[in-house]
C-alpha cells in the first residue's frame, strides 16, 4: 500500500512536559524560533503517553508534576525502550536528585529557574549527541525508515502507516533479535493504558507484514516465534 503524501517534517521534534503553564508557553515559542517542532503536555500521565505514541527526539520533563513525577515517567520511558533524549528540570538542587535523574538514563539536568539561552544550548547539545549515536535512517531488504521524518518507504515508494502501526514498528526495530510476547509489545509499543488483546498484536503484525515484507505469506522480518510471540530480524530478504 502506497500514498502520494508528503513526508513529515524533518525538523527535531520535542515534547514539553511541564505543569506551570507560563513556563511552558515561554520555552514553546522560543523553541519554534529556534526551529523546532514542539508539542506540551501539563501533566505526568498524558506526558508520559504523548512521549510514547509520539517518539520525540527530545523530552524536556519537569520533575514535579502532577499523576507521575519526572523520575517516575523517565524510569517507564526507559524501560519501555524509548530511545528520546531526556532533559529533566528541577526546582530542587540536590545532588542525590541530579544522580538520580542521571541513573535513571537522563541525558541532562537543568535547575530552575534557568536561564533561556543556557537551556536552548543544552537541548542543542543532547539532539547533536543523539543524533551522533543513533542513525536516523533504518534500512532492511528495499524498506527505509525515517525516524527523524516519520516517514517509511518500500522500493523508494512512500507507505502509509498509522500512528499504532509506526509505533509497533519503531519498537520492533528497536529490539531486534529479541523474541517478544504479545504482552510485551502491546505495553512496550503502545503503553500499559492501551485497551488492547492479543489478537490485536496479531492483527497489526499481519499489516505491517502486507505492507513491508517482499512475501507476506513468508515474512522474513516479522517473524512468529512459536510459543513465544514476534521477533524482528533486520537481514536482508534472502533471494
Amino acid at each position: 500500500m502506497t500514498a502520494t503524501a508528503a513526508p513529515a517534517s524533518t525538523k527535531p521534534r520535542i515534547l514539553i512536559v511541564e505543569d506551570d503553564a507560563a513556563i511552558a508557553a515561554g520555552l514553546r515559542l522560543n523553541l519554534k524560533h529556534e526551529g523546532y517542532v514542539v508539542s506540551v503536555e501539563h501533566d505526568g500521565e498524558t506526558g508520559l503517553k504523548r512521549a510514547l505514541d509520539d517518539v520525540p527526539d527530545l523530552v524536556v520533563l519537569d520533575v514535579m508534576l502532577p499523576t507521575m513525577n519526572g523520575f517516575e515517567i523517565l524510569r517507564e520511558l526507559r524501560r519501555r525502550g524509548s530511545t528520546s533524549g531526556v532533559i529533566l528540570l528541577t526546582a530542587k538542587g540536590l545532588e542525590e536528585d541530579k544522580v538520580m535523574g542521571l541513573d535513571l538514563g537522563a541525558d541532562d539536568y537543568v535547575q530552575k529557574p534557568f536561564g533561556l539561552s543556557e537551556l536552548i544550548a543544552r537541548i542543542n547539545a543532547v539532539l547533536r549527541r543523539r543524533q551522533a549515536q543513533q542513525p536516523s535512517l533504518v534500512l532492511f531488504s528495499d524498506v527505509r525508515v525515517d525516524r527523524r521524518a516519520r516517514t517509511v518507504t518500500r522500493a523508494d515508494q512512500l507507505v502509509s502507516l498509522s500512528p499504532r502501526e509506526m509505533s509497533l514498528l519503531l519498537y520492533l526495530i528497536d529490539h531486534p533479535g529479541r523474541a517478544h510476547t504479545r504482552d510485551a509489545l502491546l505495553e512496550g509499543a503502545w503503553g500499559l493504558d492501551y485497551e488492547g488483546t492479543e489478537r490485536t498484536v496479531d492483527n497489526f503484525v499481519v499489516s505491517l507484514r502486507k505492507k513491508l515484507e517482499v512475501n507476506p505469506d513468508e515474512p522474513q522480518h516479522f517473524v512468529t516465534v512459536r510459543g513465544v510471540g514476534y521477533r524482528f530480524d533486520p537481514l536482508p530478504a534472502r533471494g
